[in-house]
């Protein structure tokens, strides 16, 4: 069974720092892709970074420059640096796993969330 388990998300001033975590179990995910969303409160949930199997990584626009996704591979764990916070960046952060990038569909298992609110 595949499991995603989010960590440290929290409350934070605009410009502040966040790493969030996701440890993964029932899967190795270095041979998947792994992603973050988000979905603020009112809106879709959308795509937010993504570090394909060959290490390659993707961004939203939004985000670019100011997040990083990286992964532990001996840890089996996927993080995301948030530098610089935005009141816009304010969410519940979802981690998941599968064949995909970008498109939501292509992922298969997700986390439960963890919150991320930015106050200015």
């Amino acid at each position: 069974q595949v499991k995603l388990v989010e960590s440290g998300g929290g409350s934070v001033q605009a410009g502040d720092s966040l790493r969030l975590s996701c440890a993964a179990s029932g899967r190795t995910f270095s041979s998947y892709a792994m992603g973050w969303f988000r979905q603020a409160p009112g809106k879709e949930r959308e795509f937010v970074a993504a570090l394909r199997s060959d290490g390659n990584t993707y961004y939203a626009g939004s985000v670019k420059g100011r997040f990083t996704i990286s992964r532990d591979i001996a840890k089996n764990t996927v993080y995301l640096q948030m530098n610089s916070l935005r009141p816009e960046d304010t969410a519940v952060y979802y981690c998941a796993t599968g064949g995909g990038v970008i498109a939501q569909r292509g992922y298969d298992y997700w986390g439960q969330g963890t919150q991320v609110t930015v106050s200015s």
